[in-house]
């Protein structure tokens, strides 16, 4: 159905322009206006008349480039309006000015909406990029793109496309936000009060990432989240109606979210109910379920899943001229928009430099405060050559190296003090618990303030939640899971990766088949090279805890993209023949010779994590052997030529290498790889590793196969 049939009826009860009615799920009055009537009246229409460019642009964009979504740039035009027109504080002047108002569209796809706007708004992006869409090298690329080394978009505040991970990102801009009032305001001085916005659709909302998110978000009452929800009953294959029957608004009342039902195209109705979601601080995140007709304008389309992407191309210029816009005019703009946007700029200019002023006093009064955010805001670290220096020698017997990383976390918590850690309900098992940091959240123990979060068994939202920590850019976040359920947030790894997110890192133990017992279901084998393959993402396995300090600082120094720590349940020997800073030194660079031969090089035995032991024991007995304890490949790729070959001489062709995984990327510096490139079996572990070769004994033995 075009609309509902609860919409239809209400419609010949209404007099409401696009025919919804605006019942708020919640009884609420709007918010007085403060404005005399003619004001208000002028502002409306200047919206509206906004409102109507922004979907000429967008139409204008998507037909040049013969390839976008049009339908929710032009269903949504009037949220935008609002927003930007009104609702949002933000300084286009200033982008990153840290008490800014967010907005992510978690609907990426429709992406013309937030370049159409950001363009209006005042932002530092010209006409000409707007007309580039889509095209290389352009700063309007398919979906936004949080500012890389790829696209520098400015009111870019999340990388979105994958459908749900932006509300989870907003999730997490919320509770970075939380976070950053409490450790950072004071009684005196207020400097962050800002809120998060968010626009998803059907999508979104159907994706399960969103609904761990909104448990998570209501759980800790981050009440300064605001979801936008394009109800436009509509998805891209069918109406919305084929594969979704829910009541939305009841379950997000069900979570625990403040809710509302409203007219999407009405802009008094959309204002006044974003001023009371704005203004309502009870402890529930809000979400506003706008009820909008999808492509609204292209009659040819408008209403039906024809309208989700370009279908409407053809139709463009009758649209245009339906709405009202100039004939034969493209991306067209008036003064009278231009010049409403310079009053909203220098509206939100005063509350800007107003707060300008209680920063300075704030910065004044507490300078311990201000240095510490100022070295989170611009990323000031120990470089990582100086910052393994500062962390005493480990002085370990054989242990896990889960157990050595819960004693490096509380170091670089100390080194560190904007980084902060979670677990997806494993703290027990993954061991990343920052003593003395407190809990994050709501109720019971916790505080905005704390540095532990509790993510609750949810992986796909911990992972995306994570991100929005790194989008906020005020805290380093680490999150932990079992390697085995990394698969569970893959896709925002994915994600953190191509949007160069090295605030992230992820914690991940319980690393091979020597988990034992839990058998395979719980004995990952393949995770790590599936890791090791996603570009920009940096793999730590560490083989002891000397390493294991260098892959954690590593993580929090890295300055281009995420770090993934792997860990193990089982002890594991330290290399103790090798001095502990010149551990650490090598692991730094990738790889590094943990043994070096005693006669004439002939052999060359590469090994990571819990398997470098084993090639240490087989190389006492070889005079010619040499051991590479490799724990980053990723790293040892972007060395040096001339250190790679002091590593591994390529007049050495001789080489073997050992995993406890699969196989395949380690042909890439052996000719042979004593690896498991199968699943395993419930058993103890030691067993398990026994019968799938990973001993010294069978490693020996393939050694001497070898011509």
């Amino acid at each position: 159905m075009k609309f509902s049939t609860l919409a239809i009826v209400a419609a010949c009860f209404s007099g409401s322009v696009s025919g919804f009615t605006t019942t708020p799920s919640k009884a609420f009055q709007p918010t007085a206006l403060k404005m005399s009537t003619a004001v208000e009246t002028d502002k409306m229409a200047a919206l509206a008349t906004a409102a109507k460019e922004a979907r000429g642009l967008a139409m204008d964009s998507i037909a040049a480039a013969h390839s976008g979504h049009m339908g929710l740039p032009l269903g949504c035009a009037e949220v935008g309006s609002v927003l930007y027109g009104s609702q949002m504080m933000y300084n286009p002047a200033d982008p990153t000015w840290v008490n800014r108002d967010r907005f992510v569209l978690s609907a990426g796809h429709g992406s013309m909406f937030v370049y159409s706007w950001l363009h209006l708004a005042g932002y530092d992006l010209p006409l000409e990029e707007v007309k580039n869409f889509r095209q290389h090298h352009s700063m309007t690329p398919g979906h936004p793109e949080f500012p890389n080394s790829e696209h520098n978009t400015p009111g870019i505040e999340s990388t979105t496309g994958p459908l749900g991970q932006g509300i989870s990102n907003a999730v997490g801009l919320a509770a970075s936000e939380k976070m950053a009032a409490a450790v950072y305001n004071t009684e005196d001085h207020q400097i962050f009060d800002h809120h998060i916005f968010a626009l998803a659709g059907d999508g979104c909302i159907q994706e399960g990432i969103s609904s761990e998110a909104a448990c998570f978000a209501a759980h800790e009452k981050l009440d300064n989240l605001i979801v936008m929800y394009d109800a436009n009953e509509v998805t891209l294959d069918k109406m919305a109606e084929y594969t979704q029957s829910e009541d939305v608004i009841a379950r997000y009342n069900a979570y625990g979210w403040e809710t509302y039902d409203i007219d999407g195209h009405d802009l008094a109705v959309v204002e006044e109910t974003i001023a009371a979601a704005k203004a309502s601080n009870n402890g529930k995140p809000k979400f506003i379920k706008c009820n909008t007709i999808i492509g609204k304008g292209m009659e040819e389309t408008e209403g039906t899943n024809a309208a989700h992407g370009e279908a409407g191309v053809p139709y463009v210029e009758k649209a245009k001229a339906n709405i009202g816009l100039p004939e034969g005019e493209k991306w067209f703009v008036s003064q009278e928009t231009r010049d409403f946007f310079e009053g909203v700029q220098e509206s939100n200019k005063k509350e800007y430099d107003a707060w300008q002023e209680t920063f300075a006093a704030w910065k004044e009064a507490n300078p311990e405060l201000a240095k510490q955010l100022d070295d989170a805001v611009s990323d000031n670290t120990l470089p990582a050559e100086d910052m393994i220096k500062e962390i005493p020698a480990m002085e370990s017997g054989a242990e896990a190296t889960r157990v050595s990383g819960n004693k490096v976390i509380q170091e670089i918590s100390k080194l560190v003090p904007h980084y902060v850690s979670g677990s997806a309900d494993l703290h027990g098992s993954t061991r990343n618990y920052i003593n003395d940091g407190g809990n994050f959240g709501a109720g019971f123990d916790k505080s905005y303030a704390g540095k532990n979060l509790y993510f609750g068994i949810r992986e796909h939202a911990m992972g995306a939640i994570m991100n929005g920590f790194a989008y906020h850019g005020l805290f380093k976040i680490s999150g932990s899971t079992f390697l085995v359920f990394v698969d569970y947030l893959r896709a925002t790894c994915r994600v953190a990766a191509l949007a160069e997110l090295n605030a992230v890192s992820y914690i991940l133990t319980h690393d091979s088949i020597g988990v034992g017992e839990d058998g395979p279901t719980h004995q990952p084998v393949e995770t790590v090279s599936g890791l090791r393959v996603i570009p920009n993402l940096d793999v730590y396995r560490p083989a002891d805890a000397e390493e294991t300090v260098a892959a954690m600082v590593h993580s929090v120094t890295r300055k281009e993209g995420p770090t993934a720590l792997i860990f193990s349940r089982q002890n594991i020997d330290q290399n103790d023949d090798v001095d502990f800073m010149a551990r650490r030194e090598g692991a730094l660079k990738g790889a590094y010779v943990a043994k070096e031969e005693s006669g004439d090089l002939d052999l060359i035995i590469l090994a990571t994590g819990s398997e470098v032991p084993h090639a240490l024991a087989v190389a006492k007995d070889l005079p010619g052997a040499r051991v590479v304890s490799m724990p980053c490949m990723e790293v040892f790729e972007r060395q040096s030529d001339e250190y790679k070959e002091s590593v591994l001489p390529s007049s050495c062709t001789k080489r073997i290498a050992m995993e406890a995984g699969v196989s395949g990327l380690w042909y890439k510096y052996a000719s042979k790889v004593v690896g498991v490139d199968r699943f395993g079996f419930s058993a103890p572990g030691d067993i398990v590793m026994k019968e799938l070769g990973m001993t010294a004994e069978n490693l020996a033995t393939e050694i001497a196969s070898m011509s």
